[in-house]
């Protein structure tokens, strides 16, 4: 055990005096990536060590100067890619790191590699297909709403939720021959019952017909969209309900994309700038004011509201939060994380 530790520190002694000559060449292909890293003559004999997320190296060669080139080769979905978006570009991240001691260590050297590429038009992530938690709508639309992984990569695959940890809400609708519409969350509370009663016991997280109250008070976000007609939000989860069965209850509206007004937005508050700030068009964030008192309820075009716009209730649940130091206790239901109809 000693030889093994101190051959541990030696190994990450050397490695930080080496790797400062380390070579990594990166090429970012179509759907791919081509990785080539340059290892110094001493640390050859430890080339399993080096990884491309949790791949390790696809070809280690050593060259006639005793060097050794470890090259990754792999498609962007392989290694732990996270994928994220960002405006109008996609980013594929990911670490090149050297461990010399098992992975439950940390890294000795970390080198980030990232991929950029221009967003196709139109391009909606693939997991987020139309079969998905389907719930019935109005004049031909479908709602969805479903909870995503903490990577927005993927449907979740638990409906527990640590304390403090992020709740990424994905909602849509599915427009078919419709013009395009904008979604937006009217208002969304949480409930210990898929069902609201007169008496139930609330936990208020979107009012105001479109505000974000919990990110006022907490750090919850509204996500840049992708389309008009989905929406994420970003929620923090919270002590109301802990450790029992919740759900959330929001009511949707599709709604004219062109016509944004005190009773139609998407506001949250940005603790930046110190205050609300419209997610659609922050130009426009004077119509957030009112999220501060009560924004009128009435749109101008109310009297055509049949013809512009529809409204759905969905509830997605039961979820379980529960704190960190408890969560071993309580295991997943066997659920599926989209909405209730």
């Amino acid at each position: 055990m000693g030889t093994q530790l101190y051959l541990g520190v030696i190994v990450v002694a050397l490695f930080a005096t080496t790797v400062a000559n380390a070579e990594i060449k990166v090429n970012c292909e179509k759907d791919s990536i081509s990785i080539t890293w340059r290892i110094h003559p001493m640390l050859v004999p430890f080339a399993a060590r080096h990884f491309l997320g949790n791949c390790m190296a696809s070809r280690f060669n050593v060259l006639p100067s005793g060097e050794g080139n470890a090259e990754f080769n792999y498609t962007l979905d392989d290694c732990n890619f996270k994928r994220l978006m960002k405006g109008k570009k996609l980013l594929y991240k990911n670490e090149l790191t050297f461990r010399p001691q098992p992975r439950s260590s940390p890294a000795s050297y970390v080198y980030p590699i990232e991929c950029v590429y221009p967003r196709p038009k139109g391009w909606i992530p693939p997991f987020l297909n139309a079969g998905s938690g389907v719930a019935e709508g109005r004049g031909g639309l479908k709602f969805h709403m479903l909870l995503l992984n903490e990577r927005l990569t993927a449907v979740a695959e638990t409906n527990v939720i640590p304390l403090g940890s992020f709740m990424p809400i994905w909602a849509t609708v599915a427009q078919e021959s419709h013009q395009p519409l904008l979604l937006l969350m009217e208002e969304c509370v949480a409930a210990t019952t898929s069902e609201l009663q007169a008496n139930s016991n609330v936990y208020p997280i979107i009012t105001n017909k479109g505000c974000l109250l919990d990110s006022e008070k907490g750090n919850s976000m509204f996500l840049q969209r992708y389309q008009s007609s989905a929406i994420t939000l970003y929620l923090q989860s919270f002590k109301f309900g802990l450790g029992e069965e919740v759900y959330i209850h929001c009511k949707l509206l599709a709604w004219d994309p062109e016509v944004l007004s005190e009773s139609k937005k998407a506001c949250h508050y940005v603790k930046e700038n110190e205050r609300w700030e419209l997610l659609d068009d922050p130009m426009q964030s004077s119509i957030c004011d009112c999220c501060s008192r009560t924004c009128n309820t009435r749109s101008k075009r109310g009297d055509e509201w049949e013809s512009n716009g529809f409204r759905h209730t969905s509830v997605l649940g039961p979820l379980i939060i529960m704190d960190p130091s408890q969560q071993n206790t309580h295991n997943a239901s066997d659920v599926s994380i989209a909405d209730q109809d």
